[in-house]
């Protein structure tokens, strides 16, 4: 049931293909963790693949939520083939340039005319 949930608090990318493994309220802030899926990416299907532990952790801003700052601490999944070669998705889940998800950049920009990470007074 909580996965339901998700899908309408996390970002859409996040929700389908993350797992939301830890939670913590810190100095008033929701933190919430989330790995990817052990799913080998359907465009290396093709290759022989097998997980090789995680990515470092990226930290994304995203909207409030009961009057909270939330943080998403995502780790993306790596993949080696028989080689060594690594692999992993790639996931456009911050607004550029920004650490904030895009769908709260767009408000920001909507809202107050720019995104603060990315404003520089004239």
């Amino acid at each position: 049931m909580y996965k339901d949930l998700l899908r309408y608090v996390l970002p859409e990318e996040l929700s389908s293909d993350f797992d939301l493994v830890d939670l913590q309220e810190l100095q008033g802030e929701l933190h919430l963790y989330l790995d990817e899926f052990n799913l080998v990416p359907e465009e290396f299907s093709d290759k022989n693949l097998v997980s090789n532990g995680f990515y470092e952790s990226s930290t994304v801003s995203d909207f409030p939520l009961r009057k909270r700052k939330v943080v998403l601490h995502i780790r993306r999944r790596r993949w080696v083939d028989k080689e060594g070669k690594s692999y992993s998705r790639s996931w456009q889940i911050n607004a550029s340039g920004t650490r904030y998800s895009k769908e709260l950049a767009a408000f920001f920009k909507g809202a107050f005319g720019y995104v603060p990470d990315t404003y520089q007074p004239s």
